[in-house]
Parts: C-alpha cells; sequence; structure tokens
C-alpha cells in the first residue's frame, strides 16, 4: 500500500466510528476488465463505479463469503477475510486453504485497522452490505464492490474474478459447474419435481428462491421451486404456523442453530408429517455453512456432493 493510502486511512480511521449500518441498492452494475500481463495495469468496472489496478494483486482483503470463495476458486490466497459470526473464523470447507489468512473482524462489522494494518493492494466486498465503509476502505487500497452478496451469486463471482484479472477462468469454472448441475440432476431425476429450501432460524423460517444461492444451484440441478411471491432477496420469511407452504416434492433444509429447539425446526417439524416430502420420507439435512454461507463455485459443488449423495 502506498504512503498515501496509509496516510488517508489513519486519517479517516481516525475521524470516523464505524457504523452498523447496511445500505441497500437495486441498482446493477457490469463487470468489465481490461486484458493485462501481471505487470501491467486494468480497470474494472463495478457497482460503485472503476477501479484501475496497477498489476496483478498479491495482497487481497474479503470482507464477504461469496469473494472469498471464488478467490479460493482461483486458487489464490487472500490475506485477510472476514468471519461470519465471532470466532466461527473462515468456513470449515475452506480452511485447510485458508490457513495463512489473518480475520479482520465480521462481515457485518470490518475491523479498519486490521484491514489497513495488513497492507493491502485490493479489497473486495459487496455494496448491499458495505456501501457505507467503501470511501474508507478505498483509502486503504483498491475497493471493487459487487452489488448483491449471495442473491445472483455468479455476479459476485464475475467481480471478484475481474478484480484479480481471472475472468476467463471463473467463465469455464461456471460453465463446467453448469454442465455437473445437469448431469447430477439427470442422476437424481430432478426433472418434473418441486423442492423446498428451508432454513430455520429463532423465531421464523425461510424459503429460498430460485434467485437465492442455494435454490439456484437446485434450479440448474431441474428442481421446481414453486411460483411464489419472493421478496427482493428471492425469499420468504415465515412463521412456524405457516409450515404448510413448505410443500414441495423434496425439501432440503438447514439449522444454523444446531439444537432444533434453539430454532423454529422444533416446532415446525412437530408440525409437518402430514406434507408429502415427510410422508415420503423425502427430507433432508444439510450443513449451512455450504448450503448458505458457503457461497460460490466450491461450495455450490459442494451441493452437488450432497444431492449425489443423499439422492443418487
Amino acid at each position: 500500500m502506498s504512503r498515501s493510502h496509509r496516510s488517508s486511512a489513519r486519517a479517516l480511521l481516525g475521524a470516523a466510528a464505524v457504523a452498523g449500518t447496511v445500505l441497500l441498492s437495486a441498482c446493477s452494475s457490469g463487470t468489465t476488465e481490461e486484458p493485462a500481463d501481471a505487470g501491467e495495469s486494468y480497470t474494472v468496472e463495478h457497482a460503485m463505479g472503476e477501479t484501475t489496478l496497477e498489476g496483478t494483486p498479491e495482497r487481497i482483503v474479503v470482507i464477504d463469503s461469496p469473494h472469498l470463495d471464488t478467490l479460493v476458486a482461483l486458487g489464490i490466497t487472500p490475506v485477510g477475510a472476514t468471519e461470519s459470526s465471532a470466532a466461527n473464523g473462515v468456513p470449515g470447507y475452506l480452511a485447510d486453504k485458508l490457513a495463512a489468512t489473518t480475520t479482520v473482524g465480521l462481515t457485518s462489522e470490518p475491523d479498519l485497522e486490521a484491514i489497513a494494518s495488513l497492507n493491502p493492494d485490493l479489497i473486495i466486498g459487496a455494496q448491499v452490505r458495505h456501501e457505507a465503509l467503501y470511501p474508507m476502505l478505498s483509502a486503504i487500497a483498491p475497493t471493487v464492490f459487487s452489488v448483491n452478496s449471495g442473491t445472483d451469486w455468479e455476479e459476485q463471482a464475475r467481480i471478484t474474478a475481474a478484480a484479480v484479472n481471472e475472468s476467463d477462468e471463473m467463465e469455464t469454472l461456471l460453465t463446467t459447474l453448469d454442465d455437473r448441475a445437469a448431469q447430477v440432476g439427470e442422476a437424481v431425476g430432478a426433472d418434473g419435481r418441486t423442492a423446498s429450501m428451508v432454513r430455520f432460524r429463532p423465531d421464523n423460517f425461510r424459503l429460498y428462491g430460485p434467485d437465492t444461492f442455494s435454490g439456484n444451484i437446485l434450479t440448474k440441478v431441474g428442481f421446481d421451486l414453486g411460483e411464489r411471491d419472493w421478496n427482493e432477496y428471492s425469499m420468504l420469511e415465515l412463521s412456524p404456523e405457516n409450515y404448510t407452504r413448505i410443500d414441495g416434492d423434496v425439501i432440503f433444509f438447514t439449522n444454523p442453530a444446531g439444537d432444533p429447539n434453539a430454532s423454529t425446526m422444533g416446532t415446525v417439524t412437530g408440525l409437518w408429517g402430514s406434507q408429502p416430502a415427510v410422508l415420503s420420507g423425502n427430507t433432508f439435512e444439510f450443513e449451512d455453512e455450504t448450503w448458505m454461507v458457503g457461497i460460490g463455485v466450491i461450495g455450490a459443488n459442494s451441493i452437488l456432493d450432497d444431492l449425489e449423495t443423499v439422492l443418487g
């Protein structure tokens, strides 16, 4: 990081308290990348405008999980990354690749001082989560933001790949994933079957639609998630008494709380006995860390592995 970036970062860090404000944006953004050799500059168009990088970055900090998965899929180890919740560290399914990565606060509240101390030459995050922090992050190092996080996950994959000058490789990975999803769908007989993707939470449960990460992978496989009045994040937030909305031929679910009684899982599973998938024995619980948090090519392939295991 240049001397001017360091001094600007110190000034901004001293003047601004890191608020927990999360600003939402419905805007869209293109992803372009000028061809560049390792030592040449290139410009990335992203959610916040344009960022020019002087050669391929080597010290990258990531402050959201979709971008983290993407870097690892591209064979890149970031020097820093946020964690989804305190003391969780990096996602377990990526841990063996990220032993040298330093934690820089929570995804909901990145630690700007910790980020600056790593002397990054690139920071990657999401406008939907961290728009308010963009000026401060940009003062530390060149910063690239996707529009979304999780919703429309391939946008995050492409933005991240563009930021590290690896767009062609990412397109190959995404094409390979689509091909594999089609093969898995044929093997498990997904075509013509409906599915409900559920995440149990402390006070409600979520149904996930086709534009969420796990919902998108299930759709690629060939399952139909149904026509519903999905919200802007392609979800429905429902109270336990609405358990009949979990009406797919197959039910896939996660319970991040672990204990069914620490979430709505205990209540809902005590009520849903007459649902078609339950009666036919087609309910399957999976790891929340990969199906919900592990957003990216590696996480997607883990979902396909799980589907092959339980339905193959």
